[in-house]
């Protein structure tokens, strides 16, 4: 069909007692699945250049797996693919950003969205998924500018 395919990395639906967040190594086995699907995809006939691939945080992953997936984004580049990153306002920026135990609202995760974003495409992430666009478009910019 000529169009772009997003290939997100899910065991299961988001959820906080998901039991199949359980890895041995969740970078490894995020990018064998991730390869896996890929192949399947290739092997139906989608031209590699249309395949986008997505860590899938949030989705069967715990915030360390989530934290550890956004660090290995290079070698999830690395696969020969555009790489999507959609962290905007996730549980797990919530919990980091907690007060007196309790996670911080969604709305409240928007700066810590902004730093993901501007490290995220710092480390080769094609694009991303937010709430706050045009922020995210200035985190961006700021990125690239430093790259460069």
């Amino acid at each position: 069909r000529q169009v772009p395919y997003i290939l997100m990395h899910s065991r299961g639906a988001a959820s906080n007692n998901d039991p199949n967040a359980r890895y041995g190594d969740v970078v490894a086995e995020v990018l064998a699945e991730l390869t896996e699907l890929r192949d399947r995809f290739v092997a139906a006939g989608v031209a590699p250049d249309r395949i986008i691939l997505d860590p899938g945080l949030g989705f069967s992953k715990t915030g360390e797996h989530n934290w550890a997936l956004l660090r290995a984004l290079t070698q999830l580049a690395g696969l020969g693919h555009r790489v999507l990153v959609a962290a905007s306002r996730k549980r797990f920026l919530g919990s980091l950003l907690a007060a007196d135990g309790s996670p911080a609202a969604p709305k409240e995760r928007d700066d810590a969205t902004l730093a993901v974003t501007a490290l995220s495409a710092g480390q080769g992430a094609w694009g991303v998924r937010v709430h706050d666009a045009a922020a995210n478009l200035d985190a961006v910019k700021v990125a690239a500018a430093w790259v460069r």
